[in-house]
């Protein structure tokens, strides 16, 4: 039914007067202008709101027909139409709001815009807001530029309406959280009891775990059954882990926290699971000068010595041989469970070098390697086999007097020799390399060199108990202190030196002791 004159009058009127200056009203937006927004309130004539009012994104929002609430500035202009402000209105409902949240102690959300002096600038729906650097978190922040931009929940510190003074904290809101935690966390520990938790800082002794408002210590040695250096081999800050309450003390709040009882211990059936002889595979976890720990499973190691990785008798560093992270298959020699101990071998699993030398060498043999190793007592020549067999310095020569092997033989020097005795379960292989020739002794001294015959000799050395010469076709004699005639050179020094020939005679021969005795005394009183 149309509405006459006087009736559209008279609503109009009490529309009218309905309308106060300074209220809040709901409207609808009849229309945009390039200068401002149209809005219907139910008054005579429409309200305004300059279009300075909105953002970007709310004029891309609006359309005919969308709800706004509007404050009502002026009854009526100029151009007989309301003026109307959004951003008033805004900032009305923000202060009531946040004038709630300083009374209940509600938290309110805001977005962090801008760094200012001491502190961060935060708009709450239109109102800016201060955020002391004090009251950003419970604790201080490294990379706290990162905030800007971001959405979060604050707590109303202060207010000052006149001065549009707005004081927040988002530290009062992550302590009330904590608080809450903490009380939800302290209810449900017992001790037994598995929790989630995460890593909040790592020591040289353990890790602390954040349970929920509550710090547990996970000590290094709940870490694992294993062997473990430190414990940031197992954790990073951060990491979110399962842990077993150890214990509690709800007095001090002090929470003892494990982290390896959550599997059983790997020891307690050690004996059963690798019993000595049995073959193992495990992967090579640390590497030291004496040997290389092999993991076997989680929390188990067993070590191999570095005598047990090669057949070789002299052995290099165990780097050399394995590498972190290498799997290897070892033989378990030995277990013992009270003491947490296992050892491997890794070269039981290959033949014995000397198993080979005892099937391929008979005594007798003739045999050809390269000298390794030079001593004071022999020489180490290398076979195929990879052992070292002992050219013993009395093995050197039948008839020399040898104060070093380096006379004879040069370390890599190729030699043959004759296999004199092998004893495999000493690992020990005798060479001769005299043997190699007839003994000398047996037949041609004995018919070369007579009882006083008179030979030549060059002099070798000359020591306290005589003077060593060569003879004349081989051999070697001694010149006995008491048979030498000393004469003095021009100079003072001794006539005879090595090097220098001497006529001597022959006046011991000992075939069984292999020496023949000299004496330049007795071609004296011969000639006399």
């Amino acid at each position: 039914m149309e509405l006459k004159n006087d009736e559209m009058e008279k609503l109009y009127a009490e529309t009218f007067h309905s309308i106060q200056e300074g209220t809040i009203l709901k409207g609808k937006v009849l229309s945009l202008r390039q200068d401002g927004v149209i809005i219907d309130i139910g008054y005579k004539s429409e309200g305004f709101i300059p279009i300075e009012e909105f953002s970007g994104e709310e004029i891309a929002s609006l359309k005919p027909g969308s709800d706004i609430e509007v404050f009502v500035e002026n009854i009526e202009d100029a151009e007989g139409m309301l003026t109307l402000s959004k951003e008033r209105a805004t900032k009305i409902k923000v202060w009531e709001m946040l004038e709630n949240a300083l009374r209940d102690g509600s938290p309110i959300e805001g977005k962090i815009v801008g760094k200012t002096k001491g502190g961060f600038s935060v708009d709450i729906s239109g109102v800016s807001a201060f955020l002391p650097g004090s009251q950003v978190d419970i604790k201080p922040l490294k990379e706290i530029d990162s905030l800007v931009g971001k959405k979060l929940s604050f707590k109303v510190l202060k207010l000052n309406n006149k001065l549009s003074n707005v004081i927040i904290s988002r530290r009062a809101i992550l302590e009330e959280e904590m608080r809450k935690k903490k009380t939800e966390t302290l209810e449900q520990l017992k001790e037994g009891q598995v929790m989630q938790g995460v890593t909040k800082n790592i020591t040289d002794y353990g890790v602390f775990v954040d349970l929920g408002g509550i710090d547990g210590l996970l000590h290094i040695s709940d870490i694992s059954w294993g062997r473990i250096n430190h414990p940031s081999e197992f954790f990073v800050i951060g990491d979110e882990i399962s842990v077993i309450i150890l214990k509690y003390d709800e007095a001090s709040e002090k929470v003892t926290l494990g982290y390896k009882q959550r599997t059983p211990d790997p020891w307690s059936l050690v004996d059963e699971k690798y019993p000595v002889g049995k073959k193992v595979q495990g992967k090579v976890v640390s590497i030291t000068d004496y040997g290389a720990f092999i993991e076997l499973e989680e929390g188990l190691e067993g070590l191999v010595h570095i005598s047990e990785i090669d057949w070789l008798s002299r052995l290099k560093h165990p780097s050399k041989y394995l590498s972190i992270g290498e799997t290897v298959e070892t033989l378990v020699l030995k277990v013992d469970k009270e003491e947490r101990r296992l050892s491997l071998s890794i070269k039981q699993l290959k033949p014995s070098p000397w198993a080979l030398v005892s099937q391929s060498y008979t005594v007798g043999q003739r045999v050809s390697g390269k000298v390794k190793t030079i001593t004071d007592f022999g020489v180490f020549v290398g076979l195929p086999e990879g052992i070292d067999a002992l050219i013993h310095i009395s093995d050197l020569s039948w008839t020399k007097h040898i104060k070093h092997p380096s006379e004879v033989l040069k370390k890599g020097q190729k030699v043959d020799a004759l296999v004199l005795g092998i004893e495999p379960e000493a690992e020990k292989m005798a060479l001769g390399l005299k043997q190699l020739e007839p003994d000398p002794w047996v037949h041609d001294i004995p018919e070369r060199f007579k009882l006083g015959s008179e030979v030549k000799g060059k002099v070798l050395t000359i020591t306290d108990f005589g003077i060593f010469a060569e003879l004349d076709g081989g051999g070697e004699g001694l010149v006995y202190s008491s048979e030498i005639i000393k004469s003095a050179s021009e100079n003072g020094e001794e006539a005879i030196k090595p090097g220098d020939t001497i006529t001597v005679r022959i006046i011991k021969i000992d075939c069984e002791e292999r020496k023949i005795g000299l004496s330049m005394k007795n071609l004296k009183r011969t000639e006399d």
